[in-house]
């Protein structure tokens, strides 16, 4: 999966609740459209070159995700949310 792909931007909804997820830095059940499955806790959303990111903690190290490649997340606060596109 390239990260030169063309960025898809997500659903406001989705976004909304990623930045409620930030704000309170929940620990969230990511799966990533990859298939890969990761706990991490949500830290802050970054817009670099029209690209947007979701920053994780995750093990103690930093990651950067992009929106349009989390496939789905979740949290006891949030539920569960399938991310569509926009």
């Amino acid at each position: 999966m390239s990260m030169n792909e063309t960025y898809q931007p997500i659903n406001c909804d989705d976004y909304d609740n990623l930045e409620i997820a930030c704000m309170h830095h929940l620990v969230l059940s990511l799966q990533l459209k990859d298939g890969e499955m990761l706990e991490a806790k949500a830290s802050d959303l970054v817009l670099r070159k029209n690209v947007e990111y979701l920053v994780v903690e995750e093990s103690g190290a930093m990651r950067e995700l992009r929106l349009d490649k989390i496939a789905s997340f979740s949290h006891p606060q949030i539920g569960t949310v399938v991310v569509s596109e926009s």
